[in-house]
């Protein structure tokens, strides 16, 4: 078991406190290749030898940086980071990062290299590379966060930039959002003789969890963990305007939507019971909840969610080709 952390600010960052903490089965009951979480509870102590960057800096990047800053594992001078303009910059430049509008130097610089581009600028990216000097033989791994790129696709087109001679590996990695405040949830796929799986494992660890899976099931977590908080936060907003059309203020309405849908949340992992069993405790026999579910029913709730998951699957298939 491992325990993951409600946040406080430290450093101008969120981290994870001690207080109220989610506890999250690392057991998995598939009969898929998924391996176990193995237990983190000590990771922000284990120093990380390798120099990390970041191609391009966005709010994926931002979300791992930040796990890496605030644990200490990695010192802000070992990290890189480059983006198009300053507006990304700022940031990373206050906490001593180390920043650049040039991506070969990320390359140069760094062990671990993680592309945090949009898969559509992938191939922009390839290219300005090519025009540049860069030239390293060094062993290094780059992690990439774009939707739909296979570790293969990302391997061969890496290849063709001939100032990267050196051995390397291609991590596939799906963040999502909620990496931003340490509660992510990740998937990430490497190959059984992956040098650099641990450690890039260990760092999406500072941001949440983070499962291993077999790639064949990329599209679907990503369309699952990587894309469900914003069906989640319509959910939410579902509900808050539910309880203002009733009269509670709209504030109000919010926190109560979003406490109860974390609660929940924390039930399903908690409790070890199966989720239809939890929401049957909450419906009376001829009771409101039930009445409710009904509606709910009634709309096609479940096949909208299915349906939608499906889609974003589909979609991000249909990016990486």
């Amino acid at each position: 078991m491992s325990t993951y952390r409600r946040l406080t600010k430290r450093n101008g960052l969120d981290y994870p406190t001690q207080k109220n903490c989610v506890t999250i089965d690392r057991g998995v009951q598939c009969g898929l290749d998924v391996k176990p979480i193995p237990d983190s509870s000590n990771m922000s102590s284990t120093k990380i030898s390798y120099k990390v960057g970041f191609i391009g800096a966005g709010n994926m990047a931002k979300a791992i940086g930040n796990g890496i800053l605030v644990s200490e594992t990695i010192k802000a001078e070992d990290i890189i980071i480059s983006a198009p303009s300053d507006r990304n910059l700022a940031f990373w430049k206050e906490k001593g990062v180390r920043t650049t509008h040039d991506n070969a130097e990320v390359i140069t610089f760094a062990d671990i290299v993680f592309i945090a581009v949009k898969p559509q600028y992938f191939a922009g990216m390839i290219e300005g590379l090519k025009k540049t000097t860069l030239s390293v033989s060094k062993p290094m791994c780059f992690v990439s966060i774009m939707v739909g790129r296979t570790v293969k696709s990302v391997k061969e087109v890496l290849e063709t930039v001939k100032g990267i001679s050196g051995p390397f590996e291609v991590i596939k990695v799906m963040p999502n959002t909620p990496s931003m405040v340490g509660t992510g949830c990740s998937v990430m796929v490497s190959d059984k003789s992956s040098v650099f799986s641990s450690v890039v494992r260990q760092i999406m660890e500072l941001t949440g969890v983070c499962e291993e899976i077999p790639e064949s099931l990329m599209n679907a977590c990503g369309a699952l963990s990587g894309s469900g908080p914003a069906y989640l936060y319509m959910v939410i907003e579902a509900l808050a305007d539910g309880g203002v059309k009733l009269g509670i203020p709209r504030d109000l309405s919010y926190r109560l939507a979003a406490q109860t849908m974390s609660g929940a949340g924390k039930m399903v992992m908690e409790s070890g019971k199966h989720p239809g069993v939890l929401k049957d405790e909450v419906c009376s026999p001829g009771g409101s909840t039930i009445t409710g579910v009904h509606e709910l029913e009634k709309s096609g709730l479940r096949a909208a969610f299915m349906n939608a998951i499906t889609a974003a699957a589909e979609r991000s298939e249909q990016l990486g080709k």
